[in-house]
């Protein structure tokens, strides 16, 4: 039976993928199966002078700790006059994925903490990795990668790419696991990428069509229950596994981002205007400061000063009007635009004030 709902699903993608564009696995994730990150603290060891200075002081004491696990005792004199520069103190972060079993391997990022100029050549030492609940999830060890150099000589200075921040491929070790048991459960929850009333009912309309049973409710406009139903009990992996493989129609939102900093305007391809008429123009105002000094006459008895003259001009651009029938695109709206030499910066002016006036049929987000 269950062979033969698999077989149903991929003949109804294949045969309807007119109907349906967007993958519920694409849509969807399972609440409770995510992934969790991972910290720690650790030396960076065989750097070529590149380490901290002397003013690190956590490093110090670091490397002090570091050699009394392994017998090593140094005295305060000594302690005084250790040197660093080859070792890098750095903090170690990681993502450990779901369903990560022990003895997997990992990524680990690993950043300089202290003054140290780059880890380029260097190798972490043994470092475990912590949760949020204090607990060590994986250990990480290894030579690091930085994929850039930083060199110089006599006054001149040459840096590629970021050297105080490296990565280690496949640099940890899982030592314990967060365990899942997805099977034992009699329910589980959809969670939306994009919270959305409509597509959290399309959804569960969708699955309840294809199971033929009330067995998925939209719990709110962010999250899908969906009942295990008796066939599944046991085996709720398959189950999501085939749900995962049901489309349904995307809602699209019209959005129009904005990021001021950058000058960057990204418009979807589905936003239009209502009829309007747009006219901007360019407002320039120079300010310009002179120094002039003013000597007094020789018998007069005052002193010489330094006066400053401001001088402001102001220059506004023309502006012209351009006229917009309903329905128009913003793709239309942009061509226009930029024939009139309107510069990213204008555009967001734009934009604002069209959704200001109410003829822009998008949501309008700033960065």
């Amino acid at each position: 039976m269950k062979r033969i709902l698999l077989i149903i699903i991929t003949l109804l993608i294949a045969t309807n993928s007119y109907a349906f564009q967007v993958k519920i696995r694409d849509l969807t994730n399972v609440v409770g199966v995510r992934y969790n990150q991972l910290v720690g603290y650790g030396l960076v060891v065989g750097l070529a002078g590149t380490g901290d200075g002397t003013s690190a002081y956590f490093t110090i004491h670091s490397i002090v700790n570091a050699l009394k696990r392994f017998g090593v005792t140094l005295s305060q004199s000594d302690i005084q006059s250790l040197q660093v520069k080859n070792i890098a103190a750095v903090m170690v972060t990681a993502t450990l994925p779901p369903f990560a079993k022990q003895g997997d391997k990992i990524d680990v990022t690993v950043s300089s903490i202290g003054d140290a100029k780059s880890l380029q050549g260097g190798t972490l030492i043994m470092t475990p990795l912590y949760a949020p609940n204090g607990k060590v999830y994986a250990v990480a060890q290894g030579p690091i990668s930085i994929g850039g150099f930083n060199a110089g000589a006599g006054g001149s200075k040459v840096r590629k790419n970021h050297p105080t921040v490296g990565r280690i491929p496949n640099g940890a070790i899982v030592e314990n696991q967060v365990n899942v048991d997805i099977n034992s459960k009699s329910s589980f929850v959809l969670a939306l990428k994009q919270p959305s009333f409509t597509m959290a009912t399309r959804i569960a309309e969708t699955i309840n069509k294809f199971y033929r049973r009330q067995m998925a409710f939209p719990a709110d406009g962010g999250s899908v229950k969906v009942i295990v139903p008796p066939l599944y009990k046991g085996d709720v992996v398959e189950l999501i596994s085939q749900i995962d493989q049901l489309s349904v129609n995307q809602v699209s939102v019209p959005r129009v981002v904005l990021n001021e900093r950058t000058g960057t305007v990204v418009v979807g391809g589905n936003v239009t205007v209502e009829p309007v008429s747009i006219s901007h123009g360019n407002l320039t105002i120079t300010i310009t400061s002179t120094k002039t000094v003013s000597q007094p006459n020789p018998l007069a008895g005052g002193k010489t000063k330094t006066i400053t003259n401001k001088k402001i001009s102001v220059e506004e651009g023309k502006g012209k009007f351009l006229m917009f029938p309903k329905g128009a695109t913003v793709s239309q709206l942009v061509q226009a635009l930029n024939k009139a030499g309107a510069t990213p910066r204008d555009m967001m002016a734009i934009f604002q004030a069209l959704k200001k006036a109410g003829a822009l049929n998008a949501n309008l987000e700033m960065m």
